[in-house]
């Protein structure tokens, strides 16, 4: 996707460990065009699971694993850090840096 003129610049990914709200679809209809791209079969699930669901947290659950889908198919940043998440080849973090990153997260809302 490319931005209009009045429109700004898609961001780069930040982390990909993490989809975060700003990254991906912004609308069902752009999330449906994507999964579309993965194969008919995902938009058909994709509306089932929405339709089943209740407005809410219901709803926004099902849109954020179809956002998460797309990510962990078409990002090859997020394939490969999987890949060396399961091989091993990750550095891990101490907890203190864990709760400090949330922390953060939360004085920033």
């Amino acid at each position: 996707m490319s931005a209009l003129p009045h429109e700004p610049p898609a961001r780069a990914y930040a982390d990909p460990y993490r989809v975060e709200e700003w990254e991906g679809p912004q609308t069902l209809a752009e999330l449906r065009a994507e999964l579309a791209l993965l194969g008919p079969a995902e938009v058909v699930a994709f509306n089932a699971k929405l339709d089943a669901a209740r407005f809410g947290a219901a709803q926004a659950a099902v849109i954020s694993d179809a956002r998460r889908t797309l990510a962990l198919r078409t990002r090859p940043e997020v394939a490969a850090a999987i890949a060396a998440s399961l091989a091993g080849q990750t550095p891990t973090a101490p907890v203190a840096e864990l709760y400090a990153y949330l922390e953060s997260r939360d004085a920033d809302r």
